[in-house]
């Protein structure tokens, strides 16, 4: 059984909160922690606008969201780490060795889909990468 799963992207302003806020609420009484962290982080910042309301629309409250950067501290406490790219699973397990074996794409049960980056897309872009979150969380649960 997992209990503290971390979901990561570039930034942490786009897919990687939604992704997190979306999964959270997916496992809500698992007793289940779900965080997220950025490759080169966006530290601080809000999730990105058209994140937040993307998100709202499906019902979902992002608004506490601030942006922080990856570190081994993350990679120690986590039982898996969800990403969004193939390059994703490249970079963190080329800085945190540690971390292979525990590190997936977020697409894994969608036949290893990847999970585009919509930031300074149109709303389209980012209702699309929704949609496929959303799918990719549901297809987590069965294994959470």
């Amino acid at each position: 059984m997992f209990e503290n799963i971390l979901i990561v992207c570039a930034g942490n302003i786009c897919r990687s909160p939604t992704a997190e806020y979306v999964l959270r609420d997916k496992v809500e009484g698992k007793n289940i922690n779900v965080s997220s962290a950025g490759l080169t982080a966006m530290e601080g910042h809000k999730a990105d606008q058209n994140a937040l309301l993307i998100a709202q629309t499906h019902g979902i409250d992002m608004s506490g969201h601030k942006g922080r950067q990856l570190d081994s501290n993350l990679i120690v406490h986590n039982d898996v780490i969800l990403v969004m790219e193939h390059r994703h699973v490249s970079d963190l397990c080329s800085r945190y060795p540690e971390a292979r074996g525990k590190t997936f794409l977020l697409g894994k049960w969608l036949d290893d889909k990847e999970i585009p980056d919509p930031y300074r897309q149109s709303k389209e872009a980012f209702e699309y990468v929704y949609e496929l979150i959303d799918s990719a969380c549901s297809a987590w649960q069965k294994y959470l």
